[in-house]
């Protein structure tokens, strides 16, 4: 696994000329009456402007493709050299016009790992929910195996974070928080629904905790024989947690 290279860049937001209300600072001009009016507002009143638009459905569109296309950069390319910089480029922009959708380089990183993540979780639903419904859920936490070590659509950056989190926690702990609240969901939706919602909670803690450790063994030692076993030690568990519970 290569090692984590947090990005380096200013938070917030810098100060930037009026622009059409619907345009990013960068992207186009002001020109004509509409521009010579704006240019006469006050600075309270285009940073207000600038707010509006960023919020407005136009605003709203061009703020996810600016993050499909850094998503697909960094899905390609992993976390190392990332910057607002690298990710300008791979959106075909400017870092200022990025820093008008999201406030610096670590905002924006989440955003797009928070993407790659919900990618990686609907693979894994579209395999452990397929077949017939009796299927027990030792067989789900086997069939996501798979679909965790596969280097599909690039998913392997989100191990790349994992090492983040540990490499910077006080700037990246977030990261690794947001991780749990995402799968947590999933997972709580393969358990049996007869089952008390308490155990639910602990089976899936445990499913997501082992099979986290299970991705960072085989990354850092490059053999997947330790993590296979403990795969299925942990199906084994699951087997007698269905059996106890019927």
């Amino acid at each position: 696994m290569s090692g984590p290279a947090g990005p380096g860049a200013p938070r917030g937001r810098p100060a930037v000329d009026a622009g059409p209300v619907d345009a990013a600072p960068g992207e186009d001009s002001s020109a004509g009456p509409a521009g010579a009016a704006a240019r006469l507002r006050s600075p309270q009143r285009q940073q207000a402007g600038y707010r509006r638009s960023a919020g407005s459905p136009r605003g709203q569109a061009r703020r996810q493709d600016l993050l499909d296309r850094v998503t697909d950069d960094l899905a390609a390319n992993g976390l190392v050299d990332f910057s607002l910089r690298r990710a300008a480029r791979a959106a075909g922009t400017t870092h200022k016009v990025l820093l008008y959708h999201f406030d610096g380089a670590d905002d924006l990183l989440r955003e797009a790992i928070l993407r790659l993540r919900e990618r990686r979780i609907e693979n894994i639903l579209g395999v452990v929910t397929a077949g017939p419904a009796s299927r027990t859920l030792a067989d789900r936490v086997r069939a996501m195996w798979p679909v965790l070590m596969s280097a599909e659509s690039g998913l392997r950056v989100l191990d790349q974070a994992i090492g983040l989190t540990m490499y910077d926690p006080a700037r990246y702990a977030e990261l690794g928080r947001e991780a749990s609240r995402q799968y947590l969901p999933a997972l709580l939706a393969l358990c049996p629904a007869q089952w008390p919602d308490q155990r639910k909670l602990e089976v899936s803690e445990l499913i997501m905790a082992a099979l986290r450790g299970f991705l960072v063994d085989w990354l850092t030692t490059g053999d997947g024989s330790g993590a296979a076993a403990g795969l299925e030690a942990l199906a084994r568990a699951m087997e007698r947690e269905e059996a106890d519970a019927g």
